[in-house]
């Protein structure tokens, strides 16, 4: 799905480490943020981050994101509850 979306090789091997990569825009590193810390714990999400967020994102852009983070959360954990593995 990231390739057809226009992600490089790069961008999909160096994704674990994206805060240190140059791999990805600063507009792509606060999604990433926003992703990652929705994914640990929602309520973690701080000010200093919806700042951040809201210097790329327009409030639409802002719901939508939220709702895709949402979204594959949800795959993911009824997955994981199934022990389904991911098919190519």
């Amino acid at each position: 799905m990231a390739r057809r979306l226009g992600w490089t090789d790069d961008q999909i091997q160096n994704l674990a480490e994206f805060e240190k990569s140059s791999d990805f825009s600063d507009k792509e590193k606060a999604a990433l943020r926003l992703a990652e810390r929705v994914t640990h714990d929602a309520r973690t999400v701080d000010d200093k981050l919806w700042k951040e967020v809201r210097e790329h994102f327009d409030e639409g852009e802002v719901v939508e994101l939220l709702s895709a983070i949402g979204l594959f959360n949800y795959f993911n954990r009824f997955n994981d509850a199934l022990a389904m593995e991911p098919t190519r």
